[in-house]
């Protein structure tokens, strides 16, 4: 019985797989209790399955049938367009035909008159891109808007269009003696709205906001047409050029001060974002320039500490020649307490206990100043060696590239001037500071042989008295 079961549920399984869409009604049914019952079950689902694609069948060919009618219809509206834009076509060489017919017929009747509106819409043209491009224009925009549009223009201009002309003229000349103050916006500045701008004419433009800054009137680089703009300069130039702006900006109307002026129209003041600044230069110099930089300081540092102590040495030493007791924290006293222990002995045994105590003061005096002179005689060497490693660079350069542009070789000039002034910059003031430690130095020992000097003299006149 169990057997029987397993078939009954194999074959009803088959039956499901053949008859997908009586999957959902097969799954509602009483399970079979007989082989007649599976078999009659088995064929009422081959019916079933028989109608069901019979129906799709007959569905697929209306389907059939309506595409290729709608596939008609859209051939047929294709033919229509075609002919459509024939027509179109016709009537648009016609239409090329006549406008060409008109345009050479215009021609003849302007005659001499031609040449006169052309030269005039060129030179409306030409004007328009100048007024555009004034820094008086973040004034007044849209200043060059008629004369663009003369100048596209395709019918003979009137009295008035040509009038514009020479009255964009004289009142560009007019702002070019003009120092005035306006509000405009400047990219990057006050998030976007309106602050003080002095025009310089149609020269320069600068703002005090925030500190004075110069601001250029330029197009985007990366999108030339949105139009011009003000920006700030890229790199602002030196501090008298500001200062100078900035005496112009508070100065009171009818005042004579001095103000800057670019006659390029801040061509020159943009040069500035080119010209490096103290660090970059250094940074031209490359290792040889650190190597001097931080031979500098450490010198420096050392020197100025051996003055100071040098100069301490030398206070307390005159401060010792006023007192008659001896000290053991200078150099003077030292020396005069190694008397008090050799006075009872001969004079001679006295100057040379004493010529041994000047010799024992001597090499803290003189400490660090054979590293100073050092330090300044190799300072301009280094120099020199960056001089040396910076040309052999541009000729190197010069070997690979040529000499057709000059840029190509400026690495290295630099690298080698930089050095020289780096080493020159080094020595200078050591050897400054070397001359000063030296001369304090030479004027304690000369105290100190003065001072024993005067012990020996008086032991030897106590002892003649």
């Amino acid at each position: 019985m169990k057997t029987l079961f397993k078939i009954a549920a194999a074959v009803s399984l088959s039956a499901s797989l053949l008859a997908g869409t009586a999957m959902a009604q097969e799954s509602q049914r009483q399970p079979v209790t007989s082989i007649s019952q599976l078999l009659d079950r088995v064929r009422a689902d081959a019916r079933d399955a028989a109608a069901e694609n019979q129906r799709r069948l007959q569905e697929f060919r209306a389907n059939r049938d309506r595409q290729a009618a709608l596939v008609a219809q859209a051939r047929g509206q294709l033919n229509a367009l075609e002919a459509t834009g024939a027509a179109n076509q016709a009537q648009f060489e016609a239409n090329q035909a006549q406008i060409q017919e008109l345009d050479a017929q215009l021609r003849r009747e302007q005659g001499a008159f031609g040449e006169l509106f052309g030269a005039a819409r060129q030179k409306s043209g030409e004007f328009a891109s100048t007024i555009e491009a004034s820094i008086a224009s973040a004034q007044a925009p849209g200043r060059h808007q008629p004369l663009r549009e003369l100048s596209q223009s395709r019918t003979l201009p009137d009295r008035a269009e040509l009038d514009r002309i020479w009255q964009a003229m004289i009142s560009e000349m007019e702002l070019q003696g003009d120092v005035v103050t306006f509000d405009a916006r400047v990219s990057g500045v006050n998030d976007g709205q309106p602050v003080s701008v002095t025009r310089v004419g149609v020269f320069n433009a600068f703002i005090t906001q925030g500190g004075t800054r110069y601001v250029l009137w330029q197009t985007e680089e990366s999108n030339p047409a949105a139009g011009y703009r003000l920006v700030p300069l890229e790199r602002q130039p030196p501090g008298r050029l500001l200062d100078a702006a900035s005496t112009l900006a508070r100065a009171s109307e009818g005042e004579i001060v001095s103000g800057p002026i670019d006659p390029s129209r801040g061509q020159l003041l943009n040069i500035y974002k080119d010209v490096p600044n103290t660090v970059e230069r250094f940074n031209q110099g490359g290792i040889v320039a650190q190597i001097i930089l931080g031979l500098l300081i450490f010198s420096a540092a050392f020197g100025l500490f051996r003055l100071f102590s040098l100069f301490t040495t030398n206070s307390a030493i005159n401060g010792q020649k006023r007192r008659s007791t001896a000290s053991k924290g200078n150099p003077l006293g030292r020396i005069m307490l190694a008397y008090e222990e050799v006075k009872d002995r001969p004079i001679e045994t006295i100057e040379l206990k004493l010529d041994e105590a000047i010799l024992r003061e001597t090499p803290k005096l003189e400490f660090g100043l054979n590293f100073l002179k050092l330090a300044a005689a190799v300072a301009p060497l280094l120099g020199l060696l960056g001089t040396v490693t910076g040309m052999i660079r541009t000729f190197t350069q010069i070997t690979l590239f040529g000499t057709g542009d000059p840029r190509i070789m400026a690495g290295g000039i630099s690298e080698a001037l930089v050095t020289t002034v780096m080493g020159l910059i080094a020595a200078i003031p050591l050897l400054f500071i070397h001359s000063f430690a030296a001369s304090f130095a030479r004027g304690a020992q000369q105290t100190l042989e003065e001072q024993a000097a005067g012990i020996v003299a008086r032991h030897a006149e106590e002892r003649a008295g």
